[in-house]
């Protein structure tokens, strides 16, 4: 009988986690291409009217006394698009080279990039003060996760009280196989070997065997948030065309106060 090898905790993080900066450091090129593109398509005023009718929603001070935090920034696209619009944004990503590259976006934004600054950060683990934030946005970034549940707690502690979340992700563990699918038009340029890699990680993570977004809105209910609401019906508003940034796998919007 072989020998069974249990990995301690922290060293099972750190093998997640160094999967998944390793696999974001090689796609941060093309990334950073596909957002570029991104951000002159009509995709940045529906992201920009999905985020600012939310805020609006919560506070009615001026875009520019508002402090917004973008955990999982990538290549820096939520930044620019909020920082254009007069808001104060702060984006953290795990990968240096996103985090680079993230700094290269805003510089070819420079009128607005006094109100924006790049940091590499662990999402799970905030440098942070507590309340120091208006507002989290994050996008695709839960389901890398190894320690959700430590990253909701630590996104609640940076809010200030009344402060808003909005998480946007989707069950892409789950639609893995859509990787190598025809309609996965963002994918199409990614090679297989990178696909595949993807898979891996995926199968990585114990969130891929959760049901969500009803696992998200137990969880922050329990950690203090309120107000928590999942809309499934906002993949069909942002992603109404099959265009070059079209991914099959159904993305939801998760709101909620502190």
């Amino acid at each position: 009988m072989s020998e069974i090898k249990y990995i301690p905790f922290e060293e099972e993080n750190e093998n997640i986690k160094t999967a998944v900066t390793g696999y974001w450091t090689k796609r941060a090129g093309s990334f950073f291409t596909q957002r570029q593109h991104e951000l002159t398509s009509p995709k940045a005023g529906k992201w920009l009217f999905e985020i600012t009718e939310q805020i609006k929603k919560v506070t009615s001070a001026p875009d520019e006394e508002i402090k917004i935090l973008d955990i999982g920034c990538g290549t820096g696209y939520f930044p620019v698009l909020l920082g254009k619009d007069g808001y104060e944004v702060t984006g953290i990503d795990l990968t240096e080279e996103m985090v680079i590259k993230a700094g290269e976006l805003v510089k070819e934004n420079e009128p607005y990039q006094k109100n924006i600054r790049i940091m590499q950060m662990d999402a799970e683990k905030l440098s942070f003060e507590d309340e120091s934030f208006d507002v989290i946005v994050t996008r695709n970034l839960t389901w890398t996760l190894p320690h959700p549940i430590d990253a909701y707690k630590e996104w609640f502690r940076v809010l200030k009280k009344g402060g808003l979340l909005l998480n946007f992700d989707a069950e892409y563990a789950k639609g893995a196989h859509n990787l190598k699918t025809h309609e996965n038009l963002a994918h199409k340029d990614i090679s297989d070997e990178l696909k595949d890699e993807c898979h891996e990680i995926y199968h990585m993570l114990t969130i891929s065997a959760l049901e969500r977004p009803a696992w998200d809105e137990e969880i922050l209910k329990k950690i203090g948030f309120s107000a928590v609401e999942a809309d499934r019906t906002f993949c069909d508003r942002i992603f109404s065309e099959k265009d070059e940034f079209y991914i099959p796998d159904k993305m939801f919007m998760i709101s909620a106060l502190k």
